[in-house]
Order: C-alpha cells, then structure tokens, then sequence
C-alpha cells in the first residue's frame, strides 16, 4: 500500500512481460479452418525427419542432429523404445546412451523442434516393436489391447516417462509440438477402441489439455478405421510412386479439414539377412517430396533420416509367410548413412526443401573421418561348451522338457539346452522339433561335436548317431522378436519337445547364458588362458587386440571365411554378423567405442565355423552383397 506510483508501475510492467514471455503465450495448434497447424497463432508447417537416439551411439547425437538441421529440417521426430528403458519391470534406466532428456535437450539446443513417438508400440524394426520381453511372463496376457495386465504396465510405464516429456512441450516453453499415441494401430488385428481411449486418456492426464496428439496409419480404409480415434488427429503414412493427391485423399476421409501430414515419407527400406540391400532412388524420393511440399503439406521422412545400427541384441524381425530377421545395420539407404555421413540422396532432398524455405546459413558438416586399421588376428579362447560355468554362474535350470527363454526370464541372447541319448542310436536317426518350435537358431553338439543348425522356418532335422549316455546341447539363438503385425507374442527357444525318431527327449538341464555380463566385466581378456579344442566349427570365442595410431575413428570390421556370430570390442557388443547369408558383410564400429593409443580388446563368438586363420579386417567403407 505505500509503494509509490512510479515504483508499482514498473513492477506491472515487469508483470506484463513476463506474461508475455512465460510459456502459456507458446502455442502448437490445428487450425480447421485454414487446414495447417499454427505456431504461436502463425501458420506453420514442418519438413521433419527420423532418428532414433537408440541406434547411434552418444557421442554421435550432435553430429548427427547438426547434419539434419543443416539439411533444412525444422523438426526432428524420435521414438522411445520402452524395453530400452525399463529392462525388468519397475528397473529403470535413463543413462548413458538411453538419457532421452539429453537428447531432447540437444534437440532444442541446435533449434529443432520434435515431433515425438512415446508408444507403448512403435514398431522400428525394433526388438518386439519396443514392448518389452518381459510382458510375455504374464500368463494370458494380450499385446495391444484392453487386457488388464497389459494395461497395467503400460500404465506404470507411461507414469515414470511422461512426466519427464511434459515440462518438454512447447506451451511448456519447450520444443516438442506433438506427440503420437500408439503407432499404426489399425495395422493391428485387435482393433480395440476401448485401448485407444484408455491411452488417450492417460496422454491427457499426464500431459495435459493443450499437447496435440495425434495417430499414423498407412492410406487403406481398414487400417484407418481402426487405427483413428475422435481427439487423436489423423495422420498417413506412404513412401515415394505413391500417388500423392489419392494418398492424402485418404487422410481427408477420416480428417476433412486441419493439414495435410504424411508421418513417415519413406526415403530407404531395411535390410533381411540373406535378400538384397534395399536401394531407393534419390530422384524418386526428391520428387515425392516437392509433389507434397506443393501441396502445402507437413512431412516427415522416415524410414530414416539417419537409421543408424541395431547394436547388441535390438534388431527386431517381421513375419512376411516366414520369419525375417533385420539385419544389424540399420543405414536404411538414408540421406544420412549408417555412420552418419551425408550422401547423394541427402542433396537432392535438401535442393528442394530449398525451393519452400531457406536454408541454414553455413555449409553442411562433413562425413566423419574413418580409418583402415588392417589385419587382426585371433585366436580360439575356448568352446562355448566349456565355459558354461562362466557363462552362466547360478548353474542349470533342470526340466522334465525344455521351457522357454520367457519361463526362464532370459530377455535376450542365448540359452543351452542340455540332455543325454537315452539309448544306443547305431543307425542315423531324425533329431527334429514340432513346427514353429526352433525360435529362431538352434546350434546341435553331440558329445560337443558340432552336428548342425536347425532353424526357424527352415531346416528343422538332423540325422544323428551315438550311444546312450551321449551328451547333446541345442544352443538356442533368438533372432530378435517380431516388431510388426499380429505376432507380437514372439515367445523364443525351445517351444516344443525335441524328439528322437519321433520319441520324445526329456530330463533337460537350461543354461541361460549371460555372456554380455562376463564381456562387460573383462571376460575372457581378464582370465586365464584356456586349453581349448584346435577345432574351428560349432560355438566358440575368439580374442584379439589392435592398437589404433593414436587415433580413435570410425570403421567397419569385415569377417573374411567367418560364418555367423557377435563382436564385441572392448566390452561393447556391436552386434551380429552373419557373412554366409548377408548382405551385410561388416560391421560399423563407432570410434567412441575405441581408445586411441591403449590395446583394444576383441572378443568373437562364432557360432558355425571360424576360418583356418581367424583374422579380421578392419576397412574405412561398409561392405553389403559383397562388394563395395
């Protein structure tokens, strides 16, 4: 009451301005009216594109984020993997290269918006499309609908994630001015609207009244019927050859007025082992998108800006009449490649994204400096066989049959199924599984003698001979669960009785195999040297060292005469390679994974057949279908 009048007027007009300045004033919105979003009640539209922080290692974020911004994107759009993030349930894990903040953070920091992806489900070629493994330990419980044991995780999931995003909105004074709520439902036999309210309320309660949120579904009228729901705007999805005026048509028979949004402009396609590496015309894809841009349209390009590399065990599968793993290499034919450089096809978007808008002023960063480090060789540590106490240190599970990697709680990686002949087999006999029970490798040893590979959707026998008392062990490789379509309940190892000439074959001992825990603590570098068999086929460890010239850059790892496994340098697994089947023939290995001036340690499981001289050759360029 006794401030003085000159005293109390600056204070309103300190008042005012932070009015002016505090987020509420930020707005993202649909205008129906004019058909385009409005930014801060201006009309906006964004040329966006994918990367999935996942799948490129930290250190890389910035580069890689600058290179998109200098493109003359305006947004970027991410998916959160949710079983990237909660390993077990209620384990949390925001470190390292999983800290999403971080790289939310250095979005906003170079002037991208975000367009975000949170799930539950968000496909990715990703293991299981991002639904943890560990779901599939709840009996009866149903992916992707109302039932209740699923809800309830996704529940507890979006509680701890959420309120981490939601201080991150634009109208919150952030960057992020949209957010998908599930991801291509309608593609999903359930077509369960009770699950899409359920999950739009809770986006709504956890992230308030004002986020837009919105659905992406391909053009058919099916999957747009039951992947749209009313206050979820309605998105498509189609690549380029698509007719562009009939692809947004179909937007407009479900969103008659707001903009038009293709969600992910296909610029590239994945890889499976063993087909060709997908190639997809820069002029094609360049052409698709100024066709949309004339029309006033926001795009983003996915399926990928920059893909990036399925490192360890995050490679998911899809199932087109038989089962198809993706490859490690998540480059994708990008305008941005696996290791992050820019290609032709990068140039030929940014020309016309020039032709709508300006560009960053500055040149665009260069590719990343790799180096040919050479020949390395190594040498056999020991037979998988024999390091099992190692490998595996609270011992066998013992089972009258063999029990799933999900009855065993083993979420990725390997398990060993033990057993003997319980009789004299002097003739071959036919060791095979049920239908649809090899998921997805098994390697056979009989008395440790590699026999053969059984595979899913392939070789499902063998012809065995031996006398009873005879060891045999299935090593079971998972592949990497289904990411898209119905079978999400992608259930691995052993799923049926392995029999004998038809008989059965019972008392099972399962080792579940925690290899990437002994790697990561040093193993085998660390321990002492084993006497090991001189043979070179079934499952066994190989190590080696190389010193860099005092350089640390990126580089590929060619596997010559190798046939099928996983490496790992200096504790980091990179992933498989798999140089019999293709067409990936190397393996990127970023130079943040290796220290300039100290020995690097490598560590190889082949799981078929290692070369007479095992040597690997470290390359400045990937290899696919065999040649440059």
């Amino acid at each position: 009451a006794r401030m003085g009048l000159p005293a109390l007027a600056l204070l309103l007009a300190a008042e005012l301005l932070h009015t002016q300045a505090s987020p509420s004033a930020r707005s993202f919105q649909l205008d129906y009216e004019h058909n385009c979003f409005r930014k801060d009640g201006a009309p906006f539209r964004y040329v966006s594109g994918s990367i999935h922080y996942a799948r490129v290692p930290r250190p890389a974020w910035r580069d890689r984020l600058l290179k998109m911004y200098m493109s003359g994107l305006s947004t970027v759009q991410v998916y959160i993997p949710w079983n990237y993030h909660e390993t077990l349930p209620g384990v949390y894990d925001f470190t390292g290269n999983r800290d999403v903040e971080a790289f939310l953070d250095l979005t906003a920091e170079l002037g991208l918006l975000v367009i975000l992806r949170p799930g539950p489900y968000i496909c990715a070629e990703w293991e299981m499309g991002g639904l943890p493994a560990w779901l599939l330990w709840k009996p009866d419980i149903i992916l992707r609908t109302s039932n209740p044991a699923y809800l309830a995780a996704v529940d507890s999931w979006l509680h701890v994630l959420l309120p981490k995003i939601k201080p991150r909105l634009y109208h919150q004074g952030g960057n992020i001015i949209s957010v998908q709520v599930e991801n291509e439902y309608g593609s999903y036999y359930a077509c369960d609207y009770g699950y899409l309210r359920h999950l739009l309320g809770s986006f709504r309660a956890l992230l308030g009244s004002e986020v837009l949120l919105f659905t992406t579904d391909s053009t058919r009228a099916e999957e747009l019927r039951c992947g749209t729901l009313q206050g979820l705007y309605a998105t498509v999805d189609f690549g380029p050859g698509s007719n562009v005026t009939e692809a947004f048509g179909a937007q407009r028979r479900v969103e008659p007025k707001g903009p038009l949004v293709n969600s992910e402009y296909y610029t590239g396609w994945l890889d499976y082992w063993g087909e060709a590496h997908a190639n997809t015309s820069a002029a094609w894809v360049a052409r698709g998108l100024e066709d949309m841009l004339q029309l006033g349209a926001s795009i983003n390009m996915q399926y990928m800006f920059h893909g990036g590399t399925n490192f360890a065990y995050w490679s998911g599968a899809d199932y087109k009449g038989q089962y198809k793993p993706v490859t490690t290499s998540y480059d994708y034919n990008a305008p941005l490649s696996e290791a992050g450089d820019p290609t032709e096809k990068l140039f030929a978007i940014r020309t016309v994204i020039s032709k709508f808008q300006p560009l960053p002023v500055g040149p665009m960063p260069p590719a990343t400096p790799k180096y040919a480090y050479g020949w390395v060789a190594l040498r056999k540590y020991a037979d998988l066989l024999d390091v099992l106490d190692v490998l595996c240190p609270s011992g066998p599970v013992q089972s009258q049959f063999p029990l799933t990697f999900e009855a065993l709680k083993q979420v990725h990686g390997f398990v060993v199924y033990h057993t003997q002949l319980p009789w004299d087999v002097p003739d071959p006999a036919t060791l095979g599984a049920p239908p649809h029970s090899i998921c997805d490798r098994g390697y056979v040893m009989l008395q440790k003698e590699y026999q053969g590979t059984l595979e899913r959707d392939g070789q499902t026998t063998l012809h065995v001979t031996g006398r009873a008392g005879d060891t045999l062990d299935i090593l079971m490789e998972n592949m990497g669960r289904i990411s898209f379509g119905a079978n999400t309940s992608d259930f691995k190892g052993l799923l049926g009785n392995l029999s004998l000439n038809s008989r059965p074959l019972s008392n099972w001992l399962i080792y579940p195999l925690a290899i990437d825990t002994a790697v990561q603590q040093g193993w085998p570098h660390t321990a002492l040297p084993k006497s090991s068999s001189g043979g070179r086929v079934g499952p066994a460890f190989y190590t080696g060292t190389f010193e860099t010239p005092g350089i640390a850059w990126d580089t590929f790892v060619k596997f010559p005469g190798w046939s099928k496994g996983l490496l790992w340098i200096n504790g980091f697994n990179l992933g498989r390679y798999w140089s019999s089947r293709g067409p990936q023939q190397t393996l990127f290995v970023p130079g943040s994974v290796l220290h300039a001036g100290h020995p690097n340690n490598i560590t190889v499981l082949e799981l078929e057949g290692a070369p007479p001289t095992p040597l690997l050759l470290f390359l400045d360029r990937p290899l696919y279908n065999r040649t440059l």
